[in-house]
């Protein structure tokens, strides 16, 4: 386990030399059944999305924001490497994502999460994922998921 006073977290946008490193942090994720699996070609085709945490040069960490609507973006791809988890790294790329957001002005922030306390400590709050129309016929309509989905909507409001 990595220790936070020696750690210091840098939040950048990924770039193509990423996708490899992407690819093997969010299938490890997948094989889980956490994580919907991300092929290298669609990584590369959204790389722009994506931001990633690098501690002393390499990739710990991701998450990628994802238009679903004029006023409304989800976090995706929210995922850490093992041993990096609970250093508030997680916070830093939630905290970049929403900044990414703000330039973007989009006001709703959304994600289905099983870490809802996570995303509580992050000022989100728990809502019906049923208020989503834009997630549910763009993505959950292919989800192995769909008809028995467990995962958690969260929402925040940024001014």
């Amino acid at each position: 386990m990595k220790t936070t006073s020696k750690l210091e977290a840098v939040c950048r946008r990924a770039n193509e030399d990423d996708i490899e490193t992407l690819f093997h942090l969010i299938q490890g994720y997948a094989q889980k059944g956490i994580m919907l699996p991300r092929s290298k070609e669609v990584l590369a085709r959204q790389i722009d999305t994506f931001v990633v945490a690098e501690v002393e040069g390499e990739v710990v960490g991701c998450g990628s924001l994802t238009r679903l609507g004029p006023d409304l973006v989800e976090i995706r791809s929210l995922g850490m490497t093992e041993g990096y988890k609970g250093l508030g790294i997680g916070s830093k790329l939630v905290n970049r994502l929403i900044e990414l957001a703000k330039e973007q002005a989009v006001p709703k922030i959304m994600a289905l999460t099983y870490a809802v306390s996570f995303f509580e400590k992050n000022g989100f709050a728990v809502v019906d994922k049923e208020i989503f129309p834009e997630k549910v016929w763009t993505d959950c309509v292919h989800c192995p998921k769909q008809h028995a989905c467990d995962e958690i909507a969260v929402l925040k409001t940024i001014g």
